[in-house]
């Protein structure tokens, strides 16, 4: 019995078993590099922006003397108001390069290296604008 069984296996010959090889090595070495390209496997990043991007051109609108609502016409609304500083407006700008930004090279703003502060008086007219140097030309 265990005779006939043995009889009915197949046997490979030794060129049938150098094609089976090759397959097993294109197949393994297909596999290796379609998974090493992680990018393609990795989670979608967005670009987070946090505030509002303002350029040197657009500050250099701005004069001492405009009320309130010139400022806010020209940079849009600030994103720090503060209520124990209310004649203090902060314009800060952050930014974290998420998928398309980093294949577009945008790099990082990191740590509120763009800030602006205007001060206002207390009938609302700017009396000094900080922080024009630190932001882009651009």
């Amino acid at each position: 019995m265990i005779k006939s069984l043995v009889s009915h296996i197949p046997s490979f010959s030794p060129t049938s078993k150098l094609s089976l090889r090759k397959v097993m090595l294109t197949m393994t070495l297909g596999a290796s590099v379609a998974l090493s390209g992680c990018s393609l496997f990795s989670v979608y990043k967005i670009d987070l922006p946090q505030g509002t991007p303002i350029t040197q051109t657009q500050a250099q609108k701005l004069k001492v003397g405009m009320n309130q609502n010139q400022v806010l016409y020209i940079l849009g609304s600030p994103a720090i108001r503060d209520t124990l500083a209310p004649n203090r407006w902060d314009y800060i700008y952050d930014y974290k390069a998420g998928t398309v930004g980093a294949r577009e090279g945008i790099t990082d703003v990191k740590n509120a290296s763009q800030h602006l502060i205007i001060y206002f008086d207390g009938n609302g007219i700017v009396t000094r604008i900080e922080g024009l140097d630190s932001l882009p030309t651009s």
